[in-house]
């Protein structure tokens, strides 16, 4: 018999790696590994594929300030290498890579709470 589970918010359980379906398991083994199944209740993350949506995201809100950031030093200052090397790879490294792991366990988490799936033909 398959115990009830009340509906979780893909936000609350996403951005903490938690399963979204018991909101208790971990839903990562890695740092973007997803693990085969929850270890509280089980849940098969076989229907997870969020494909390039983190990325996407940090495209957008996190690499685009980066590469300002340097053109606006190299435009105002005439910077040397050096200087971009000390501020804007860390700048690049510190905005684009934490957010991949809650971005993408807030898709997951997006795709079972709404039921998503693959398209069928009518």
């Amino acid at each position: 018999m398959e115990t009830e589970f009340p509906p979780l918010p893909p936000l609350q359980t996403g951005i903490r790696g938690r399963c979204p379906r018991c909101g208790q398991g971990h839903m990562f083994k890695g740092f973007l590994t997803l693990q085969p199944a929850c270890e509280a209740c089980g849940l098969d993350y076989s229907f997870a594929d969020p494909a390039d949506g983190p990325a996407f995201f940090v495209i957008c809100f996190a690499c685009i300030p980066s590469v300002l950031l340097g053109v606006w030093l190299e435009v105002a200052f005439t910077a040397p290498i050096w200087v971009h090397l000390l501020i804007t790879g860390p700048f690049m490294l510190a905005t684009c890579i934490p957010p991949l792991r809650p971005l993408k366990g807030w898709l997951v988490a997006s795709q079972y709470f709404y039921k998503a799936e693959e398209g069928r033909l009518a």
